[in-house]
């Protein structure tokens, strides 16, 4: 039903979804308070995520692979590589990272999204 909780893979979908439309828009030359508020709202994401094992496994992958803040098509590639790290475990299709900005941001090249 739509007036339930998200179970876990909803919830993902719609993490996912807000993360990547965040990193869209991230700026292509940001200011150093920018890089820092989006690497903090990274870490903050993996302690505070209500799904405690995906919290933790996130954190773990940030330790590893932590966020490349540096222009938007830095952020959009590491998210990108970050999301099919966790769908590679899961066992879920990957995605092309060359069809980011395409995706979540300036909609598809055949016009679906106008």
């Amino acid at each position: 039903m739509e007036d339930c909780p998200l179970d876990k893979a909803k919830l993902g979908y719609h993490t996912w979804s807000l993360l990547h439309s965040m990193v869209a828009y991230y700026p292509d030359e940001p200011s150093d308070q920018q890089r820092k508020d989006m690497e903090n709202f990274f870490r903050l994401i993996g302690r505070l995520y209500p799904c405690e094992t995906c919290a933790r496994d996130f954190t773990m992958l940030l330790t590893n692979q932590p966020p490349e803040t540096h222009s938007q098509q830095t952020l959009s590639n590491w998210l990108c590589r970050v999301h099919n790290h966790v769908n590679q475990k899961l066992g879920k299709p990957l995605f092309d990272c060359k069809q980011i900005n395409e995706r979540w941001r300036d909609g598809w090249k055949d016009g679906s999204c106008q």
